[in-house]
Protein backbone atom coordinates (compact mmCIF):
# COMPACT_ATOMS: atom_id res chain seq x y z
CA UNK A 1 0.00 0.00 0.00
CA UNK A 2 1.00 3.63 -0.43
CA UNK A 3 0.28 6.57 1.85
CA UNK A 4 -0.60 10.00 0.50
CA UNK A 5 3.02 11.15 0.66
CA UNK A 6 3.98 8.39 -1.79
CA UNK A 7 1.43 9.57 -4.38
CA UNK A 8 2.57 13.17 -4.75
CA UNK A 9 3.47 12.65 -8.42
CA UNK A 10 -0.25 12.57 -9.26
CA UNK A 11 -0.93 15.87 -7.49
CA UNK A 12 1.88 18.13 -8.66
CA UNK A 13 -0.63 20.70 -9.89
CA UNK A 14 -1.51 21.52 -6.27
CA UNK A 15 1.99 22.85 -5.61
CA UNK A 16 3.10 24.28 -8.95
CA UNK A 17 4.53 27.79 -8.44
CA UNK A 18 3.24 27.76 -4.86
CA UNK A 19 4.90 28.53 -1.55
CA UNK A 20 4.30 25.56 0.72
CA UNK A 21 4.02 25.24 4.48
CA UNK A 22 4.15 21.85 6.20
CA UNK A 23 2.76 20.52 9.48
CA UNK A 24 4.59 17.31 10.27
CA UNK A 25 6.61 15.28 12.76
CA UNK A 26 8.77 12.11 12.62
CA UNK A 27 5.81 10.01 11.41
CA UNK A 28 5.87 12.00 8.17
CA UNK A 29 8.00 9.50 6.24
CA UNK A 30 7.72 7.25 3.22
CA UNK A 31 8.35 3.48 3.24
CA UNK A 32 12.12 4.11 3.08
CA UNK A 33 11.95 6.48 6.10
CA UNK A 34 12.58 9.56 3.95
CA UNK A 35 10.93 12.48 5.71
CA UNK A 36 8.11 14.52 4.26
CA UNK A 37 10.27 17.59 4.87
CA UNK A 38 13.08 16.26 2.68
CA UNK A 39 10.74 14.98 -0.03
CA UNK A 40 8.83 18.25 -0.30
CA UNK A 41 12.04 20.31 -0.18
CA UNK A 42 13.17 18.46 -3.33
CA UNK A 43 9.89 18.96 -5.18
CA UNK A 44 8.39 22.31 -4.09
CA UNK A 45 9.28 25.59 -2.42
CA UNK A 46 8.89 24.99 1.33
CA UNK A 47 8.81 28.33 3.12
CA UNK A 48 7.57 27.39 6.61
CA UNK A 49 7.33 24.40 8.95
CA UNK A 50 4.76 23.99 11.71
CA UNK A 51 5.31 21.92 14.84
CA UNK A 52 2.60 20.01 16.74
CA UNK A 53 2.92 18.69 20.31
CA UNK A 54 6.23 16.76 20.66
CA UNK A 55 7.96 18.82 17.93
CA UNK A 56 8.68 18.25 14.23
CA UNK A 57 11.62 16.03 15.20
CA UNK A 58 9.74 14.24 18.01
CA UNK A 59 12.18 15.31 20.71
CA UNK A 60 9.70 16.70 23.25
CA UNK A 61 7.58 15.01 25.92
CA UNK A 62 3.85 15.68 26.33
CA UNK A 63 2.87 19.21 27.27
CA UNK A 64 6.20 20.90 26.42
CA UNK A 65 5.64 24.26 24.69
CA UNK A 66 7.85 25.70 21.95
CA UNK A 67 8.82 29.14 20.73
CA UNK A 68 9.46 29.81 16.99
CA UNK A 69 12.91 28.71 15.81
CA UNK A 70 14.84 27.77 12.67
CA UNK A 71 15.15 24.10 11.81
CA UNK A 72 18.85 23.21 12.01
CA UNK A 73 18.76 20.87 9.03
CA UNK A 74 16.86 23.03 6.53
CA UNK A 75 17.12 26.56 7.89
CA UNK A 76 13.36 26.94 7.40
CA UNK A 77 11.40 28.78 10.09
CA UNK A 78 9.47 26.50 12.45
CA UNK A 79 6.32 27.83 14.10
CA UNK A 80 4.91 26.06 17.12
CA UNK A 81 1.25 25.06 17.13
CA UNK A 82 1.60 23.89 20.71
CA UNK A 83 2.77 27.08 22.39
CA UNK A 84 1.24 30.52 22.73
CA UNK A 85 -1.15 29.67 19.91
CA UNK A 86 -2.54 26.41 18.59
CA UNK A 87 -4.01 28.00 15.49
CA UNK A 88 -1.70 29.41 12.78
CA UNK A 89 -1.78 33.20 12.79
CA UNK A 90 -2.02 35.41 9.73
CA UNK A 91 1.67 36.26 10.10
CA UNK A 92 2.63 32.58 10.13
CA UNK A 93 0.68 32.01 6.92
CA UNK A 94 1.71 35.18 5.07
CA UNK A 95 4.62 33.44 3.31
CA UNK A 96 2.72 30.38 2.10
CA UNK A 97 -0.01 29.59 -0.44
CA UNK A 98 -0.62 25.95 0.47
CA UNK A 99 -0.47 24.31 3.90
CA UNK A 100 0.24 20.56 3.91
CA UNK A 101 -0.56 18.23 6.81
CA UNK A 102 1.26 14.89 7.12
CA UNK A 103 1.21 13.16 10.50
CA UNK A 104 0.19 9.74 11.76
CA UNK A 105 -2.63 9.85 14.29
CA UNK A 106 -3.67 6.92 16.50
CA UNK A 107 -7.42 6.73 15.94
CA UNK A 108 -8.41 8.13 19.35
CA UNK A 109 -10.39 11.32 20.01
CA UNK A 110 -8.03 12.64 22.70
CA UNK A 111 -4.97 12.77 20.44
CA UNK A 112 -4.01 16.42 19.97
CA UNK A 113 -2.89 16.07 16.34
CA UNK A 114 -6.54 15.98 15.24
CA UNK A 115 -7.14 19.46 16.56
CA UNK A 116 -3.83 20.80 15.30
CA UNK A 117 -5.24 19.83 11.90
CA UNK A 118 -8.67 21.32 12.60
CA UNK A 119 -7.27 24.64 13.82
CA UNK A 120 -5.01 24.81 10.77
CA UNK A 121 -8.02 24.21 8.53
CA UNK A 122 -9.89 27.04 10.27
CA UNK A 123 -6.91 29.37 9.78
CA UNK A 124 -6.59 28.42 6.10
CA UNK A 125 -10.25 29.24 5.55
CA UNK A 126 -9.86 32.59 7.32
CA UNK A 127 -6.76 33.64 5.36
CA UNK A 128 -7.50 32.13 1.96
CA UNK A 129 -4.93 29.30 1.92
CA UNK A 130 -5.35 25.84 0.43
CA UNK A 131 -5.12 22.93 2.87
CA UNK A 132 -3.80 19.54 1.72
CA UNK A 133 -3.88 16.35 3.82
CA UNK A 134 -1.53 13.49 2.93
CA UNK A 135 -3.63 10.59 4.16
CA UNK A 136 -2.39 7.77 6.41
CA UNK A 137 -4.00 4.65 7.93
CA UNK A 138 -6.07 4.68 11.08
CA UNK A 139 -3.98 2.35 13.29
CA UNK A 140 -7.16 0.94 14.84
CA UNK A 141 -8.69 0.25 11.43
CA UNK A 142 -11.55 2.05 9.74
CA UNK A 143 -14.50 0.01 10.98
CA UNK A 144 -14.74 -0.02 14.78
CA UNK A 145 -16.50 2.84 16.57
CA UNK A 146 -16.56 2.99 20.37
CA UNK A 147 -17.35 5.38 23.17
CA UNK A 148 -19.54 8.36 23.90
CA UNK A 149 -19.87 11.46 21.78
CA UNK A 150 -18.11 14.49 23.25
CA UNK A 151 -20.40 16.96 25.02
CA UNK A 152 -19.33 20.37 23.70
CA UNK A 153 -19.49 21.76 27.25
CA UNK A 154 -16.23 19.83 27.75
CA UNK A 155 -14.52 21.00 24.58
CA UNK A 156 -10.71 21.23 24.75
CA UNK A 157 -7.52 20.42 22.85
CA UNK A 158 -8.02 16.73 23.73
CA UNK A 159 -11.57 16.78 22.34
CA UNK A 160 -12.93 19.61 20.23
CA UNK A 161 -15.70 18.04 18.17
CA UNK A 162 -18.54 15.59 18.81
CA UNK A 163 -16.52 12.43 18.19
CA UNK A 164 -16.51 9.16 20.10
CA UNK A 165 -13.21 8.04 21.60
CA UNK A 166 -12.68 5.57 18.73
CA UNK A 167 -13.99 7.05 15.50
CA UNK A 168 -12.87 4.68 12.71
CA UNK A 169 -11.81 7.27 10.12
CA UNK A 170 -8.45 8.07 8.56
CA UNK A 171 -7.00 11.53 9.18
CA UNK A 172 -7.99 12.53 5.63
CA UNK A 173 -11.55 11.28 6.07
CA UNK A 174 -11.72 13.10 9.37
CA UNK A 175 -10.62 16.32 7.65
CA UNK A 176 -13.48 15.93 5.19
CA UNK A 177 -15.95 15.45 8.03
CA UNK A 178 -14.57 18.41 10.02
CA UNK A 179 -14.78 20.59 6.92
CA UNK A 180 -18.39 19.69 6.21
CA UNK A 181 -20.15 18.86 9.47
CA UNK A 182 -18.49 21.60 11.52
CA UNK A 183 -18.69 24.17 8.72
CA UNK A 184 -14.98 24.95 8.46
CA UNK A 185 -15.38 25.14 4.68
CA UNK A 186 -11.71 25.58 3.82
CA UNK A 187 -10.25 24.82 0.37
CA UNK A 188 -9.45 21.19 1.23
CA UNK A 189 -7.75 18.49 -0.83
CA UNK A 190 -7.01 15.00 0.50
CA UNK A 191 -4.34 12.96 -1.27
CA UNK A 192 -5.65 9.45 -0.61
CA UNK A 193 -3.78 6.24 0.05
CA UNK A 194 -3.57 3.37 -2.39
CA UNK A 195 -4.21 -0.20 -1.27
CA UNK A 196 -5.62 0.50 2.20
CA UNK A 197 -8.92 -1.10 3.21
CA UNK A 198 -11.10 -0.24 6.18
CA UNK A 199 -10.59 -3.61 7.88
CA UNK A 200 -6.81 -3.03 8.11
CA UNK A 201 -5.26 -1.90 11.36
CA UNK A 202 -1.66 -0.71 11.28
CA UNK A 203 -0.09 -4.12 11.77
CA UNK A 204 -1.97 -5.40 8.73
CA UNK A 205 -0.47 -2.71 6.47
CA UNK A 206 3.02 -4.22 6.58
CA UNK A 207 4.52 -0.78 7.17
CA UNK A 208 7.12 0.01 9.81
CA UNK A 209 5.83 1.86 12.85
CA UNK A 210 7.26 5.28 13.66
CA UNK A 211 6.32 6.51 17.13
CA UNK A 212 3.68 9.25 16.71
CA UNK A 213 4.55 10.45 20.22
CA UNK A 214 6.96 9.23 22.90
CA UNK A 215 4.38 7.18 24.78
CA UNK A 216 2.88 5.22 21.86
CA UNK A 217 5.89 2.98 21.22
CA UNK A 218 4.31 0.21 19.11
CA UNK A 219 1.26 -0.23 16.85
CA UNK A 220 -0.14 -2.55 19.52
CA UNK A 221 0.00 0.36 22.01
CA UNK A 222 -2.94 2.12 20.39
CA UNK A 223 -5.40 -0.52 21.59
CA UNK A 224 -4.84 -0.15 25.35
CA UNK A 225 -4.41 3.62 24.84
CA UNK A 226 -8.08 3.94 23.87
CA UNK A 227 -8.98 2.24 27.16
CA UNK A 228 -6.51 3.68 29.63
CA UNK A 229 -5.82 7.25 28.50
CA UNK A 230 -8.54 8.36 30.94
CA UNK A 231 -6.21 7.43 33.82
CA UNK A 232 -4.23 10.56 32.94
CA UNK A 233 -7.01 12.38 34.78
CA UNK A 234 -6.42 10.43 38.02
CA UNK A 235 -3.70 10.00 40.63
CA UNK A 236 -2.74 6.61 39.20
CA UNK A 237 0.25 6.17 36.93
CA UNK A 238 -0.78 5.37 33.37
CA UNK A 239 2.66 3.86 32.78
CA UNK A 240 4.48 7.01 31.65
CA UNK A 241 8.12 6.62 32.59
CA UNK A 242 8.04 2.87 31.87
CA UNK A 243 8.59 0.86 28.71
CA UNK A 244 4.84 0.18 28.48
CA UNK A 245 2.94 3.46 28.77
CA UNK A 246 -0.84 2.99 28.79
CA UNK A 247 -0.39 -0.78 29.11
CA UNK A 248 0.52 -0.45 32.80
CA UNK A 249 -1.80 1.14 35.36
CA UNK A 250 -0.89 1.40 39.01
CA UNK A 251 -0.06 3.20 42.24
CA UNK A 252 1.85 2.31 45.42
CA UNK A 253 -1.49 1.56 47.13
CA UNK A 254 -3.27 -0.41 44.38
CA UNK A 255 -4.83 -3.75 45.37
CA UNK A 256 -3.94 -5.47 42.12
CA UNK A 257 -5.45 -8.89 42.80
CA UNK A 258 -8.77 -7.47 43.96
CA UNK A 259 -8.92 -5.21 40.90
CA UNK A 260 -8.23 -8.12 38.54
CA UNK A 261 -10.85 -10.30 40.22
CA UNK A 262 -13.51 -7.59 40.02
CA UNK A 263 -12.68 -6.78 36.39
CA UNK A 264 -12.78 -10.45 35.38
CA UNK A 265 -16.37 -10.67 36.62
CA UNK A 266 -17.47 -8.41 33.75
CA UNK A 267 -16.43 -11.04 31.22
CA UNK A 268 -14.78 -8.80 28.63
CA UNK A 269 -13.73 -10.94 25.69
CA UNK A 270 -10.28 -10.27 24.27
CA UNK A 271 -9.06 -8.23 27.29
CA UNK A 272 -7.00 -9.69 30.14
CA UNK A 273 -5.40 -8.02 33.17
CA UNK A 274 -2.23 -9.36 34.79
CA UNK A 275 -0.66 -8.28 38.09
CA UNK A 276 2.55 -6.34 37.49
CA UNK A 277 4.72 -4.08 39.66
CA UNK A 278 6.64 -1.19 38.12
CA UNK A 279 8.60 1.95 39.04
CA UNK A 280 8.05 4.99 36.79
CA UNK A 281 11.25 6.85 35.91
CA UNK A 282 9.28 10.10 35.46
CA UNK A 283 5.74 11.47 35.67
CA UNK A 284 3.31 10.34 38.38
CA UNK A 285 4.82 8.27 41.24
CA UNK A 286 8.32 8.83 39.87
CA UNK A 287 10.80 6.53 41.60
CA UNK A 288 8.08 4.77 43.63
CA UNK A 289 7.31 1.08 43.38
CA UNK A 290 3.76 0.80 42.08
CA UNK A 291 1.48 -2.17 42.43
CA UNK A 292 -0.29 -2.39 39.13
CA UNK A 293 -2.00 -4.25 36.36
CA UNK A 294 -0.88 -4.84 32.81
CA UNK A 295 -3.63 -4.41 30.22
CA UNK A 296 -3.56 -7.04 27.46
CA UNK A 297 -5.68 -6.98 24.31
CA UNK A 298 -5.71 -10.63 23.30
CA UNK A 299 -8.28 -10.47 20.51
CA UNK A 300 -8.59 -7.19 18.61
CA UNK A 301 -11.90 -8.25 17.06
CA UNK A 302 -13.66 -8.62 20.42
CA UNK A 303 -12.88 -5.84 22.90
CA UNK A 304 -15.13 -3.01 23.93
CA UNK A 305 -12.05 -0.99 24.77
CA UNK A 306 -13.52 2.34 25.84
CA UNK A 307 -16.12 0.83 28.13
CA UNK A 308 -13.55 -1.58 29.60
CA UNK A 309 -11.36 1.37 30.58
CA UNK A 310 -14.25 3.05 32.36
CA UNK A 311 -15.15 -0.18 34.16
CA UNK A 312 -11.54 -0.55 35.30
CA UNK A 313 -11.43 3.03 36.56
CA UNK A 314 -14.69 2.65 38.49
CA UNK A 315 -13.51 -0.61 40.07
CA UNK A 316 -10.28 1.02 41.24
CA UNK A 317 -12.17 4.08 42.51
CA UNK A 318 -14.60 1.95 44.51
CA UNK A 319 -11.86 -0.24 46.04
CA UNK A 320 -9.48 2.52 47.17
CA UNK A 321 -9.93 5.49 49.48
CA UNK A 322 -6.64 6.81 48.09
CA UNK A 323 -8.08 7.21 44.59
CA UNK A 324 -8.50 10.80 43.37
CA UNK A 325 -9.42 12.61 40.21
CA UNK A 326 -6.81 15.28 39.54
CA UNK A 327 -7.89 18.89 40.06
CA UNK A 328 -8.28 21.22 37.06
CA UNK A 329 -5.07 22.60 35.56
CA UNK A 330 -6.43 26.11 36.11
CA UNK A 331 -9.02 27.40 38.53
CA UNK A 332 -12.46 27.65 36.98
CA UNK A 333 -11.80 25.03 34.30
CA UNK A 334 -12.90 21.41 34.01
CA UNK A 335 -11.08 18.48 35.55
CA UNK A 336 -8.87 16.68 33.03
CA UNK A 337 -10.86 13.46 33.45
CA UNK A 338 -13.96 15.24 32.12
CA UNK A 339 -12.03 16.57 29.12
CA UNK A 340 -10.75 13.08 28.33
CA UNK A 341 -14.15 11.41 28.75
CA UNK A 342 -15.87 14.33 27.02
CA UNK A 343 -18.48 14.41 29.78
CA UNK A 344 -18.71 14.39 33.58
CA UNK A 345 -20.82 11.27 34.04
CA UNK A 346 -17.80 9.22 35.16
CA UNK A 347 -16.36 11.70 37.66
CA UNK A 348 -19.76 12.71 39.06
CA UNK A 349 -21.21 9.18 39.24
CA UNK A 350 -24.46 10.53 37.81
CA UNK A 351 -25.22 7.34 35.86
CA UNK A 352 -24.22 3.73 36.50
CA UNK A 353 -22.14 1.55 34.23
CA UNK A 354 -25.19 -0.01 32.59
CA UNK A 355 -26.48 3.43 31.59
CA UNK A 356 -23.02 4.43 30.37
CA UNK A 357 -22.99 1.35 28.12
CA UNK A 358 -26.45 2.19 26.79
CA UNK A 359 -25.35 5.74 26.00
CA UNK A 360 -22.22 4.48 24.23
CA UNK A 361 -24.23 2.04 22.13
CA UNK A 362 -26.63 4.78 21.02
CA UNK A 363 -23.77 7.18 20.25
CA UNK A 364 -21.91 4.48 18.31
CA UNK A 365 -24.92 3.81 16.08
CA UNK A 366 -25.48 7.52 15.41
CA UNK A 367 -21.82 8.26 14.63
CA UNK A 368 -21.36 5.13 12.50
CA UNK A 369 -24.16 6.33 10.23
CA UNK A 370 -22.64 9.82 10.00
CA UNK A 371 -19.08 8.72 9.31
CA UNK A 372 -20.00 6.55 6.32
CA UNK A 373 -20.65 9.71 4.30
CA UNK A 374 -16.94 10.57 4.54
CA UNK A 375 -15.41 7.17 3.72
CA UNK A 376 -12.75 7.32 1.02
CA UNK A 377 -11.96 3.59 1.21
CA UNK A 378 -13.92 0.34 0.99
CA UNK A 379 -13.76 -2.67 3.31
Amino acid sequence: MKVGLERLEYYGHLFENKRVGLITNPTGVDHDFRSTIDILMEKVKVTALFSPEHGIRGNLQAGVHLEPYRDEKTGVMVYSLYGKTRKPTKEMLDDIDVLVFDMQDVGARFYTYLYTMAYAMIACQAYGKKFVVLDRPNPLGGVGVEGNLLDLDFRSFVGYYELPQRYGLTIGELAGMFNDVYHISCDLEVIPMEGWKREMDYQMTGRHWVLPSPNIPTPASVYPYVSTCIFEGTNLSEGRGTTKPFELIGAPWLKSEEVIQAFSAYGFKGIVLRKHCFTPMFSKHQGELCAGVEFYVTDKQEPNLVFAGMVLLKIIKDLHQEFEFLPPFREGTHRFINLLVGDDFLSQDVIDLEKIKEKMDADRIAFSTLKEKYHLYAL
